[in-house]
């Protein structure tokens, strides 16, 4: 059986990388394709987020050991198969490459291929540049720039203060308004 991964960017629109790997291999093989795939060192902290269908993240495997409490399940990329915390198409992961700025690629499971075998790891297709692996907070502020805070700001440019009235704000009534706030002292 072999997993065959999607890897997309959300900073560079064309990036796709498709990483095939034996399910018995660890995320630390998964870790170093990637790497590899991407032309990024192995010397920055990562971690992978087994992730729900909304990308919330549910499950860390860490590079190196973090957690000393033994009553928490904790997971690290060396001890861990992939198929101990990956098991059905479309399992959505998160690997963060950049621990600084959470920068991260979005990984989803495409394939399993049954019928073939591989051992490790291997990049099988690879489109467009990778991100930088690193940036600093100064060229993500440069790069962000300053916000926008137009009358599009919130997407709806028809926005009209008039919109907005009292019995719009639930729980608000003509006489809880002239309630005086009163301060909680400490």
């Amino acid at each position: 059986m072999i997993y065959r991964f999607t890897l997309i960017s959300d900073e560079v629109d064309d990036f796709i990388r498709e990483i095939q790997i034996d399910p018995e291999a660890t995320f630390y093989d998964f870790h170093e394709a990637i790497l590899k795939s991407a032309g990024y060192t192995n010397d920055q902290m990562t971690s992978f987020f087994i992730c729900d269908d909304d990308w919330e993240k549910e499950k860390e495997v860490t590079l190196e050991e973090m957690d000393d409490n033994p009553e928490m399940d904790s997971w690290v990329m060396k001890e861990t198969q992939v198929s101990e915390l990956v098991e059905d198409e479309k399992q959505k992961l998160l690997y963060v490459f950049d621990y600084m700025t959470e920068r991260c690629f979005f990984i989803e499971l495409s394939e399993i291929i049954t019928g073939k075998n591989m051992t490790g790891a291997k990049c099988t297709k690879k489109a467009g540049e990778a991100p930088k692996q690193t940036i600093d907070f100064e060229e993500m502020a440069a790069a962000g720039g300053s916000l926008d805070l137009d009358e599009s700001f919130y997407g709806d440019q028809d926005f009209d203060m008039e919109d907005f009235d009292k019995e719009g704000f639930g729980g608000l009534d003509e006489g809880s308004a002239d309630i005086p706030y009163e301060e909680d002292k400490f």
